[in-house]
């Protein structure tokens, strides 16, 4: 394996598995503010006992992700070298700003899961507020730098004025609001289909109440962001269509420049022959999707020298992939609020949302292919090529086995926690379950019996 090879199979890795960490960073604290805000206005107990246990998990994926991001800082100097002495100015201030939303989530952090029974209550709920408010910040600064490799804005003056640059790129905004609408929709459906697989394999129980309260609360989240993502992925599409031609070609599997282009529903292209099979094709949808206009003119592949073309077929069948896991958790989630959405959901509801749980990190994996492979060959599209930016140091293979072992480590002990703070109860026992066995005895909330 050739080095430039393993230095993009590591960071794919590594970008890939810190994704997971950071959709439930930016989702856990909302879904833990929505039930601590419901249990304080309603004195309910399980709200607030469901806030207690989503705050456990919140702690034990924040610390994971922010192992996976530091590692990430390292691998970006270790591995990309050139990369960063060529846009240090601008991917350095992204992340500078990143760091003051982790630092004010990390600290608030701990004041929320230490502040139980010691803060006013609404105090506490507003320390988790911050929480949640500084996460979403986090991934949103982020996507600055991502968004600025996509889309090399102000590259002439990026040395002198980094911060311009970095957020005043046009492309930013709709990659952050779409990157936040997917990490919500894939984190709230993993929490929705971990809960109805639970009250499935444990219809009655202690926490069969405040089960059914995290299902809800987790699916009005996803609800939201699924209906809300095909909206903003719309925006996102045409300003790829602008501004990255060629990557809506690969998307799209676009060989040639056309007017009335056709919308291709599935389907595998041939780059060789330059065809697709088995699409379905949509007279002049693209042109209309993307300029609005039936008649409008789409470039193909065919602009550029195919040595400058993305890999289509990953691009192309990614997009599809997406696209399709989208549509399903649309459906799903409306299935949900319009005929299940009880005091005691039908079981074929609960299968639904456990079968349909993994299309959320599906469509944010698989999204993430399309603007990073859609870049290609260009690690900052247009001015640094891929191959330019790698090190020159060698041995990466042995780097990318370290940390692949790292990280099947690492996820092999986040499943040992969540499983036993999910199976935390209030009844006697050992363990992360002792904190959660008497009620929250917040200042100012009544104890109710469940």
């Amino acid at each position: 394996m050739s080095d430039l090879l393993a230095a993009r199979w590591q960071m794919g890795i590594s970008l890939g598995w810190h994704m997971l960490f950071a959709a439930f960073g930016v989702t856990l604290p909302l879904l833990m503010v929505l039930a601590e805000g419901l249990g304080l206005l309603r004195r309910s107990p399980v709200h607030l006992q469901l806030a207690r246990r989503w705050s456990g998990v919140t702690a034990v994926l924040f610390a994971v992700g922010a192992v996976s991001g530091t590692a990430l800082s390292f691998e970006l100097g270790l591995l990309w070298p050139r990369l960063m002495g060529f846009a240090g100015p601008v991917l350095g201030m992204a992340f500078f700003l990143e760091g003051f939303a982790f630092f004010a989530e990390a600290i608030f952090l701990g004041l929320y899961l230490y502040g139980w029974e010691r803060l006013p209550a609404w105090g506490h709920w507003l320390s988790g507020l911050v929480v949640a408010v500084a996460g979403s910040a986090s991934s949103v600064l982020v996507t600055a730098a991502n968004a600025w490799m996509q889309v090399p804005y102000g590259a002439r003056t990026a040395a002198s004025d980094p911060l311009g640059a970095a957020l005043g790129n046009p492309v930013w905004p709709r990659m952050a609001v779409h990157a936040t609408l997917a990490a919500w929709t894939a984190a709230a459906y993993a929490v929705a289909g971990w809960t109805a697989w639970r009250l499935l394999r444990e219809p009655e129980g202690p926490l069969r109440a405040e089960r059914l309260a995290g299902l809800r609360l987790a699916m009005l989240v996803a609800l939201v962001g699924a209906v809300a993502m095909p909206v903003s992925g719309d925006a996102s599409a045409r300003q790829v269509a602008v501004r990255e031609p060629v990557k809506l070609a690969a998307m799209e599997a676009q060989f040639t420049t056309r007017a009335a282009a056709p919308l291709r529903i599935g389907g595998l292209p041939d780059p060789a022959r330059r065809t697709v099979r088995w699409a379905l094709e949509i007279p002049a949808g693209l042109s209309w999707l993307a300029f609005r206009r039936g008649d409008a003119t789409v470039r193909g592949l065919d602009a550029v020298p195919p040595s400058r073309w993305p890999p289509v077929t990953v691009t192309h069948v990614s997009f599809q992939v997406m696209v399709g896991s989208s549509l399903l958790l649309v459906v799903a989630a409306l299935l949900f609020w319009l005929r299940a959405a009880r005091s005691r959901p039908p079981r074929w509801s609960l299968r639904l949302l456990v079968a349909a749980s993994p299309f959320g990190f599906v469509a944010l994996e698989t999204g993430w292919f399309v603007t990073e492979f859609g870049r290609q060959p260009w690690a900052v599209a247009g001015l640094m090529s891929t191959a330019d930016a790698v090190t020159t140091g060698g041995g990466i293979s042995f780097s990318l086995l370290g940390f692949i072992l790292f990280y099947a480590a690492l996820s092999a002990a986040v499943v040992y926690f969540l499983r036993r703070l999910d199976s935390a109860s209030p009844d006697p026992g050992e363990g992360p379950g002792d904190a959660l066995r008497e009620e929250p005895a917040l200042p100012g909330v009544p104890q109710r019996a469940h």
